[in-house]
């Protein structure tokens, strides 16, 4: 990976590598992810950084995470990804908005993209996350009928649509949850319509987003 987006970052991340205790080797070897950054053992568990530009998702350890939680440590190339998720009860969007959007899936995910400078649209499918035309129009008249949509932080929050076999749920979630949803369906899909193992991912996906997610109205936050 490259740099760190800035001289006073990258000063501020290697003071913290001073306070980092040394693992037993053994253990090192053990630990089956790393911190993308300095290179310590991380936990199952830990939290992600997002690259504005390219969109890659980068694991990091506790201390790294510290250090990102204010924006301008960054200098605007890496953010923290937070870890809220919304299951939007009520959300105003209806079947004829829907075709409006002209997706040609039934799942979709949407964010602020402080590089395109607008509200952009993909949609999961075999070959990864297929970025659709979205009129400014259309998202600033689905954000008029559900406010809650203005909270969403830019780059690192999105919408996440689900209408596949007749569900209708929204969330606001981490965009890395909508990334790992496109790598199940990426790496999971067989034949014309996905296969059978595919749909009991997407559904255990979506079933473990809803236990741990916060219900609130679609027109208000939490």
């Amino acid at each position: 990976m490259g740099g760190y987006g800035g001289g006073g970052a990258y000063a501020a991340f290697s003071a913290l590598r001073g306070f980092a205790r040394e693992e037993p080797a053994g253990r090192r070897e053990e630990a089956e992810e790393r911190c993308e950054l300095c290179g310590e053992p991380i936990a199952p568990e830990h939290r992600h950084l997002l690259n504005v530009a390219s969109r890659e998702v980068v694991c990091v350890c506790r201390a790294c995470s510290i250090l990102f939680h204010r924006r301008e440590a960054s200098e605007g190339r890496y953010r923290l990804i937070p870890e809220r998720r919304l299951y939007l009860e009520g959300f105003r969007l209806d079947d004829a908005r829907w075709e409006s959007l002209r997706l040609p899936v039934e799942m979709a995910f949407f964010f602020h993209s402080t590089p395109a400078g607008r509200v952009v649209a993909f949609y999961p499918g075999p070959m990864g996350a297929t970025e659709s035309l979205l009129e400014l129009g259309a998202w600033e008249e689905m954000e008029r009928e559900n406010p809650v949509l203005r909270e969403m932080e830019e780059d690192v929050e999105a919408l996440l649509v689900n209408r596949t076999r007749g569900a209708r749920e929204h969330y606001l979630v981490p965009v890395d949850d909508c990334y790992r949803l496109v790598g199940v369906i990426r790496t999971r899909w067989r034949g014309f319509s996905g296969g059978q193992e595919l749909w009991r991912e997407i559904g255990a996906f979506f079933e473990d987003l809803r236990e741990r997610s916060v219900v609130v109205g679609g027109e208000g936050g939490a």
